[in-house]
């Protein structure tokens, strides 16, 4: 039996950590196997040593947190638990020992990979000109990409941050959006400019792109270019065709770094077209210099029904899905 001890004086301090009603206190003993007591501004944690001492850091980070936040939510216990390694339910399993943090310069932002599945897709990302990365919604293949391209940037190992996107229509036409074509081709680029807004204050991305040095475009305006010392991401990449990732990947010039990423369950494309995203990885998964990483519904990070829901509509016949997007597309 091993015992530790955190001292903690400020009543309010153990209210937040150990959550409305104990909700906080009850989920870590239950995931890390330990007693955990509090008397007289003493947290006394006990049980078995790596148990204790996995418990006992996982309090310290919540402390920190919730001094920051002032508050802390069920998915703050279920991060900082996981991080220990902590099988936290309907959550990504923890990345054992942690990892490598992306050095993004942003004060208050710590971002690190949560899943082995992403901590492989980093270090693709690192080692690699040039990764192709499949994934269901919310396992961070933007975020993670658009992350590495800022601590790329920060670092000098590139001039230039290009996010890329396909303008798909998914059961809605660009014609019936309002605005002149930059308003319309707004809701497509969005989720890169939202992960962007993480990690770069939002005056200093502004003028990062009045200088160039971050550009935001459809795959379209990619034509014809040649990037050098550039990080170029496109995102849902299993929107292109074949044609249009061929243009894509040959824009590729000298200190360049490419990342590809989509989900093949959720393509817009026209019946029967080809997805360039899987046709590229056929082609090429046999070059030793281009890295491929497959992530999973185990390394979903969004809310845990995330992780539910994609494998709730894995279990779907794929041809009940194209029958209700193709309907929702003859209503216009």
């Amino acid at each position: 039996m091993t015992e530790a001890t955190l001292s903690i004086t400020n009543p309010d301090e153990i209210l937040t950590l150990f959550g409305p009603r104990d909700q906080h206190l009850r989920k870590l003993r239950r995931l890390f196997a330990v007693s955990i007591t509090q008397r007289d501004g003493r947290i006394r944690i006990s049980g078995e040593g790596d148990d204790v001492q996995r418990a006992t850091r996982t309090l310290e980070k919540l402390r920190h947190l919730s001094r920051k936040k002032g508050e802390l939510s069920a998915g703050d216990i279920d991060i900082a638990a996981s991080e220990e390694g902590a099988a936290v339910e309907g959550g990504a399993p923890a990345v054992p020992g942690g990892r490598e943090e992306i050095d993004i310069q942003h004060a208050g932002r710590r971002i690190k990979p949560r899943t082995p599945g992403q901590s492989d897709y980093v270090d693709s990302i690192r080692q690699h000109d040039l990764t192709f990365a499949t994934g269901p919604a919310g396992c961070g293949k933007t975020y993670l990409a658009v992350a590495t391209a800022v601590e790329a940037l920060r670092a000098g190992q590139i001039r230039k941050i290009v996010l890329v996107r396909p303008a798909v229509e998914a059961g809605e036409s660009l014609g019936f959006l309002p605005g002149d074509l930059r308003a319309k081709l707004n809701p497509y680029l969005r989720p890169l400019m939202d992960a962007l807004g993480e990690m770069i204050d939002y005056d200093q991305a502004r003028n990062l792109m009045e200088q160039d040095v971050i550009e935001v475009i459809p795959l379209a305006y990619m034509r014809g270019r040649t990037l050098n010392d550039a990080f170029i991401i496109l995102d849902e990449a299993q929107n292109t065709t074949v044609a249009q990732m061929k243009m894509f990947l040959t824009r590729m010039g000298e200190r360049s770094k490419m990342v590809v990423s989509g989900d093949a369950t959720q393509q817009d494309l026209p019946r029967g077209v080809t997805s360039g995203l899987r046709d590229a990885i056929r082609r090429l998964g046999k070059i030793d210099a281009i890295g491929i990483v497959h992530l999973k519904a185990c390394d979903i990070v969004r809310h845990r029904l995330v992780q539910r829901i994609v494998e709730a509509y894995d279990d779907v016949d794929p041809k009940e899905l194209n029958v209700v997007h193709g309907d929702a597309k003859d209503q216009h």
